[in-house]
């Protein structure tokens, strides 16, 4: 059988999850951000445009591979016998500077998100922020919308139902907010279009596979508080090891496919 195989051209292969954005706009979507992002700063202005995402964390140490001496010694990954607790951290990357904002807590719902976008306005004074974030509800949440500017949706919003029919009103203290961002949701589920993800994927690469800090739940906080410290400034290897270091060339292999552009800044 196994020469067979052979003949055929076939061999055992590890499988890998898969899934198709199922979003009927997913094009124009991506178009629309690709226009945003690439903007030359001159053209921008007052603009900025931020990827945002949620990353979760946790105590017990994830199996990776890993440099170890020859034999049959293996990295191990050393896990506590205390529960597997979880940590949330929301961040924003700037797409023109690699620049990385970020808030840690054990919740991220929508109180901590209003009093983040707080703290990313500070860091952008006068300046109308453009945020490309994925569908999670909490993001397009009606007291957090209330926090914001006027929203300039093109593409409809699939929210629960209820949230329409809430009882209760957001704090005052928000609606005076009026914070000066405009959310531009990605196309659903389509991950791989939010650059951001690189920076989790480097995070779990370098400081959570094989981690030693199970017995230790507040260093490891600080060790990932340390990691994303490192990109408080501008970070042109950031951008380079997410894929922005030419934002022209966001979504290339698309190009073929893509509509005319929209024009941010108009509304």
């Amino acid at each position: 059988m196994s020469r067979v195989v052979r003949r055929l051209g076939i061999s055992y292969k590890r499988g890998r999850c898969r899934v198709y954005s199922p979003d009927p706009d997913y094009v124009a979507k991506l178009r629309d951000i690709q226009v945003l992002v690439g903007r030359p700063q001159a053209d921008a202005g007052s603009q900025i445009a931020l990827f945002q995402d949620e990353f979760t964390y946790y105590r017990q140490p994830t199996v990776a591979p890993a440099y170890e001496s020859v034999g049959k010694e293996q990295p191990k990954a050393e896990l506590s016998h205390k529960s597997n607790q979880h940590w949330r951290v929301v961040a924003e990357l700037d797409a023109r500077s690699g620049r990385v904002i970020y808030d840690q807590g054990k919740i991220i719902g929508v109180k901590e998100l209003v009093r983040h976008y707080v703290r990313v306005c500070a860091h952008y004074p006068d300046t109308t922020i453009y945020i490309v974030q994925d569908n999670w509800p909490i993001h397009f949440h009606p007291y957090v919308l209330a926090a914001l500017e006027p929203q300039h949706f093109k593409w409809p919003l699939h929210l629960p139902a209820s949230w329409t029919k809430s009882p209760s009103s957001p704090s005052p203290k928000w609606e005076q907010l009026k914070l000066p961002i405009q959310l531009v949701p990605l196309p659903t589920y389509a991950s791989w279009a939010n650059p951001i993800e690189k920076l989790w994927r480097k995070l779990k690469q370098e400081e959570l596979h094989l981690h030693r800090h199970a017995d230790d739940w507040d260093q490891l906080k600080r060790t990932v508080a340390t990691f994303l410290d490192r990109f408080a400034d501008d970070s042109p290897d950031l951008l380079r090891y997410v894929g922005l270091a030419d934002r022209t060339m966001l979504y290339r292999g698309l190009d073929a496919q893509l509509p005319l552009p929209l024009h941010y800044g108009t509304n």
